[in-house]
């Protein structure tokens, strides 16, 4: 009986597949749309989640909310308008809308029956983010809420990223997921080899476990200074020192490392959040905590080399899943042969927890009754 090869059976997978860069996020989850940080008291910000225009309102007191960045009159952004109390007003007309998405005042109706409202999405604040549900808001209480990382843990100090990415957010699971390719890294790394360990799957995640073997060129400062000096074996193999555990939980994902002992040393949480309709943009929201050392104030010497190694890892990895997209882009489908069986699992779980494109929108849910008395 002829065996099949990886080749074949990926492209036979395919085949019964959707192509998997037409596969939308789906919006039933909580996705981090911007800093708290970036939102000051009595003011607006505009963010989007897969082409959805919201606004984001923090009043002088209270907790921020969220609205369907368009006034229902003539469709202009609530964001370029102003904060008054618990209320954002229309920058063109004076439309007011509170809270609760409802129109509280139009200034020349008087006491008439006011207009539609718009649509709210639950927010919650956490780590430094802002988080809204896009989805299904009567989900938004059942659905868990991430582990943000060891951002409430003082023994680790956590730094903040936000990459803009011109690809499918699948490129940047994949891309993550599989540490074969360090290749890449070669100048920025020196020669390391990911030695695969193991990996766990189920409904809703795959979790992948590797070592790194050195083997040639010198270890980085960066990587020095937050996980010790390796020693150079003279070409024997190295020890597991390290294991690195990258898990796509949908559809966040994490990679964390562990000594050989266990215990944690880097934590990375990360979410891809879709911001243009096609979703062919991704916006990265990441936290990355480092475990501080025992001598006081050398992670705060260390954090800006830090900062400098990860951003030059992370242009690598921009600029290859971007031209991943572009070949996308050019043939119109996915054409990727896959035969990592990590990858190929990835690909799996991706298409299956996401919705086929264009199959809803966050925005389409209806808005608040056209009649509605005066308050907010």
């Amino acid at each position: 009986m002829n065996q099949i090869s990886p080749v074949q059976a990926d492209t036979a997978s395919r085949a019964t597949q959707p192509d998997l860069r037409r596969v939308d996020c789906d919006p039933d989850f909580w996705y981090p749309v911007a800093w708290s940080a970036d939102l000051r008291k009595d003011k607006t910000l505009a963010v989007s989640y897969a082409g959805t225009p919201i606004v984001l309102v923090r009043p002088e007191e209270g907790s921020v909310f969220a609205l369907y960045d368009r006034c229902p009159h003539r469709q202009v952004p609530l964001s370029k308008g102003t904060v008054n109390g618990q209320t954002v007003r229309c920058c063109y007309h004076g439309w007011a809308f509170g809270r609760s998405g409802r129109c509280i005042d139009v200034p020349y109706l008087g006491k008439g029956k006011l207009p539609n409202g718009v649509r709210t999405f639950p927010v919650r604040e956490a780590g430094g983010l802002i988080f809204v549900f896009p989805g299904n808001p009567e989900k938004a209480d059942t659905v868990p809420f991430p582990k943000l990382a060891q951002t409430d843990n003082p023994r680790y100090k956590t730094k903040h990223f936000s990459p803009r990415v011109n690809c499918h957010y699948t490129f940047m699971h994949e891309n993550l997921m599989d540490m074969n390719h360090q290749f890449l890294h070669r100048r920025q790394m020196g020669q390391i080899k990911a030695r695969f360990l193991g990996q766990d799957r189920g409904e809703n995640f795959i979790e992948a476990r590797y070592s790194f073997m050195r083997c040639a060129g010198q270890q980085p400062l960066a990587e020095r200074l937050i996980f010790g000096k390796h020693k150079d074996l003279q070409g024997r193999e190295q020890p597991v020192e390290e294991v690195v555990t990258i898990r796509t939980e949908y559809p966040y994902q994490t990679l964390r490392i562990t000594d050989k002992d266990g215990d944690l040393i880097m934590d990375l949480w990360t979410a891809y959040v879709p911001v243009d309709k096609e979703q062919r943009v991704t916006q990265s929201f990441g936290l990355l905590s480092i475990l501080r050392p025992q001598t006081p104030l050398l992670i705060d010497l260390i954090w800006p080399a830090l900062g400098w190694f990860t951003n030059r890892i992370f242009l690598e990895d921009k600029e290859i899943v971007e031209l991943e997209q572009a070949a996308w882009n050019e043939v119109g489908h996915d054409r990727n042969v896959e035969i990592f069986p990590v990858v190929v699992g990835l690909r799996e779980l991706l298409a299956r927890c996401g919705i086929p494109h264009g199959t809803t929108r966050p925005d389409t849910a209806p808005a608040t009754p056209a009649t509605q008395p005066a308050t907010a």
